[in-house]
């Protein structure tokens, strides 16, 4: 089940994006810095919703979360979906 949380996450906070910006990485290396850290905060979601630990997630697993939770954005609004995009 996917769970709607109270308040919103967010996937990268001021300080790491300064971090990022202050590391020795190219453009693209730092955008993927930033998505490889916003994705873990994903994952961690999912692994709760799911009761497992993030190891133990399956790409199945993966793929119906984010079916569960764009169905959840199509039919009852942005705010019930975790992702707000």
């Amino acid at each position: 089940m996917v769970e709607s949380p109270t308040n919103s996450v967010q996937f990268l906070t001021a300080e790491e994006s300064a971090d990022v910006d202050a590391a020795l990485l190219s453009s693209s290396e730092k955008f993927l810095t930033r998505l490889t850290i916003s994705s873990a905060r994903v994952l961690q979601q999912i692994a709760k919703d799911q009761s497992v630990r993030v190891e133990e997630l399956t790409a199945k697993q993966i793929i119906d979360w984010f079916e569960k939770d764009s169905k959840l954005r199509r039919e009852q609004g942005i705010e019930s979906a975790f992702l707000k995009w």
